[in-house]
């Protein structure tokens, strides 16, 4: 089995290729940075010849709407249409927990890739993820106000990059699903004390703000925008585990 990786050096893309390799397939890695373009095309009917599974971990340069909405049908468009045309025989996407269910932002952007993805003859799986630690960690720098960081006040099931990649890259090496696997994390938190704690664990002095119109990528959150199905695959790092491992 041959196994495409697009967007491998990415955080997500990186663990996945090792989690091929040991899985005992033949992984091709590639990014922008080997000559491929999956926005305009350029080198992808090359970097996937010959792929029997195509995995999808590429992210667009920005979490606003426009931005990640454009760049998403462009290049789900390109690999797809790439991967047909290679023989492809398994297409697997990393998703976002609640693009079904928030209608902005980065979630737009999500959804667009799925249905994309689910429009093409090729056979495909979908792995939607919790948000990552490393994700709420980098919104709390980047939604500070001057009386601190604006957070609504809703469950979450932070998840390890690492459980993450471990699912997708368990996913590509199975039969495809035709849906959807939900991968989230050991633990529930509220995500304004979530990122409280985190921002502790950096020494920042800043206030969390529970704000309950505070945006999270893009989009209004409620009580079960980031929570995952009944039937998700848990992961096994916790928030403590993986602070301690920093």
């Amino acid at each position: 089995m041959r196994v495409v990786v697009a967007g491998a050096t990415g955080l997500i893309g990186s663990r996945t290729v090792a989690g091929l390799r040991d899985h005992g397939v033949e992984v091709r890695p590639f990014s922008r940075a080997d000559g491929v373009d999956v926005v305009t095309g350029e080198g992808l009917s090359v970097a996937l010849r010959g792929a029997d599974v195509v995995v999808d971990v590429t992210d667009a340069p920005s979490r606003a709407q426009a931005t990640s909405a454009r760049f998403f049908e462009e290049a789900t468009a390109n690999l797809l249409k790439a991967a047909a045309t290679a023989g492809a025989e398994h297409y697997v996407a990393l998703s976002l927990v609640g693009t079904d269910r928030a209608q902005a932002g980065y979630f737009y952007a999500k959804a667009l890739q799925e249905e994309r993805i689910r429009r093409s003859p090729i056979p495909y799986s979908i792995v939607r993820a919790t948000p990552f630690f490393e994700s709420v960690e980098a919104l709390s720098r980047s939604t500070a106000h001057a009386d601190g960081v604006h957070v609504a006040p809703v469950p979450v099931r932070p998840v390890s990059t690492d459980d993450v990649a471990a699912s997708v890259a368990h996913v590509a090496v199975g039969v495809p699903l035709f849906g959807v696997l939900e991968v989230a994390g050991p633990e529930e938190h509220r995500l304004d004390d979530l990122t409280a704690k985190l921002l502790a664990a950096r020494g920042a002095l800043r206030e969390v703000v529970s704000d309950p119109r505070a945006p999270f990528f893009g989009a209004l959150l409620d009580e079960r925008t980031l929570l995952p199905r009944a039937d998700a695959r848990l992961g096994h790092e916790s928030v403590d585990r993986w602070l301690a491992g920093r």
